[in-house]
């Protein structure tokens, strides 16, 4: 199957890409950029790898197509790509996903609202509290208790997910420079990023896919210790960070790599439906924290991160600005932390989760007094306690979609209730699912070499993909 979009717009508004090969050679998905008499036309086609194959055969034309992957080339995760290739010249580029399917969406209809964040944790593992925050706001919006969560623990979502979007931006810059040669890079990266998993295992008790975030608040309040562990490392973070700009910025083999490679301006992040760095490198200051604020997002200063270069350079450049601003929200969050006292919790106790995790002997989990107060005041007690934790709370008919700003992108999450006790339907717009689209306009017309460098800007988690 296949479908075409003809888009009529202003030439003048759109940028040409300087590395652009003749589109007779492109192959069909991509997108002209200026076409003659002020018209764009976006083809958009689908179908098994196998019609086109065929297609070729019967027009007995030579092509030389090589398949990289299934494997790890800058993705995290399992990713193949179909490249078509004249010489070392691709002029046609495919992305081949659902090898790492997991069946997390499904699997979710079939457990309580609370045992959902379990899963969803789970599909990007570099940005967990991402994928937890925007599953619980899409719960506490249906359920109308979005204005009695805590400002407590409004403020450690917000500061769990900027420790989580430099841990992302670590990894993705960390693994490019690898596959570009540059092993110190992902050193450096990794070493730092050891510093927020300790923080992360400290408060949480996991180092990844935490399921911290709960419905109605966060599952525990901040361990003691955990602000001045944190501050302690802030300053660390910032020197990593800039040795990692030390590396990479001014580098000329750095630049000669990812300058003008995996070009893609304005209109092509339009059409395409991309978001997070990729849609900012083309000038754009899209950002769901200050264009519809969630968590009190609002109340932190902090700057969007933009430049104009629509290549992989930028993007690498971008990422590495958002960690030192993330690094000032995770200050104002300390500061607030350390002065805004109560629960993390709301109160109701027909949502609210009858947790209070301490670590023991065994390591984290209920404490025992906790424990006994429970078993022992009451039979009532006892019985809501059991039907809260396997029953579920139930949650009101109806629909919502809540969206947060992962490190890439729009992360969005619709759900769907029947008045039960677990979601009729959950369903995740995973940024790099969608971001994954621009690999056709991003690879065509460059080198064979290109290709790594344009996945690695694009920085897709499979998890997220196939989920």
């Amino acid at each position: 199957m296949s479908t075409e979009h003809t888009i009529f717009e202003d030439t003048s508004a759109t940028t040409s890409d300087p590395r652009t090969a003749d589109s007779s050679v492109r192959g069909e998905d991509h997108y002209d950029q200026g076409a003659a008499g002020g018209a764009s036309v976006y083809n958009v086609s689908g179908g098994d790898w196998g019609d086109l194959v065929d297609e070729a055969t019967s027009l007995n034309e030579e092509r030389i197509v090589v398949n990289m992957g299934p494997q790890h080339p800058s993705t995290h995760g399992v990713l193949r790509l179909i490249l078509e290739l004249d010489g070392e010249t691709v002029t046609e580029a495919r992305a081949g996903i659902g090898y790492l399917h997991t069946g997390i969406e499904k699997n979710m209809e079939f457990r309580s609202w609370v045992q959902g964040v379990t899963f969803c944790t789970r599909m990007d593992y570099l940005t967990p509290m991402f994928q937890e925050a925007a599953y619980c706001l899409a719960i506490e919006k249906l359920l109308g208790i979005t204005d009695q969560v805590p400002e407590r623990a409004s403020i450690i979502r917000v500061l769990m997910m900027e420790l989580t979007r430099i841990n992302s931006h670590l990894v993705c810059i960390g693994t490019g420079g690898m596959e570009m040669g540059a092993t110190t890079v992902m050193t450096v990266g990794f070493r730092e990023r050891e510093r927020i998993l300790r923080v992360f295992e400290a408060v949480t008790g996991l180092r990844m896919n935490m399921a911290y975030i709960r419905p109605g608040g966060v599952s525990q309040d901040l361990p003691h210790g955990a602000l001045d562990q944190i501050t302690s490392i802030v300053p660390e973070l910032r020197k990593g960070i800039h040795e990692l700009e030390l590396l990479l910025a001014e580098n000329p083999l750095l630049k000669g790599r990812t300058k003008g490679v995996g070009y893609l301006d304005l209109t092509g992040c339009v059409a395409l439906g991309i978001t997070g760095p990729v849609l900012r490198s083309t000038g754009l200051p899209q950002d769901l924290r200050k264009s519809e604020p969630y968590c009190g997002y609002e109340t932190y200063d902090f700057d969007v991160v933009t430049r104009t270069g629509c290549d992989s350079y930028d993007r690498l450049m971008i990422r590495l600005e958002e960690m030192y601003q993330s690094l000032r929200i995770i200050e104002q969050a300390v500061a607030r932390l350390r002065t805004v006292t109560g629960p993390v919790m709301v109160e109701d106790k027909k949502i609210a989760w009858p947790a209070q995790l301490s670590v023991g002997s065994d390591g984290q989990g209920n404490s025992l007094d906790h424990i006994r107060e429970i078993m022992g005041t009451s039979m009532e007690s006892l019985i809501h306690h059991f039907k809260l934790v396997t029953e579920g709370f139930r949650v009101p008919p109806g629909q919502a979609y809540v969206a947060v700003e992962s490190p890439k992108g729009e992360l969005g999450c619709h759900l769907v209730s029947d008045g039960g006790t677990r979601p009729y339907r959950a369903h995740f717009r995973d940024p790099s699912f969608n971001n994954l689209q621009a690999v056709a306009a991003m690879c065509e017309g460059g080198m064979v070499a290109d290709v790594i460098v344009a996945v690695a800007s694009i920085d897709p988690v499979m998890g997220g993909v196939d989920r």
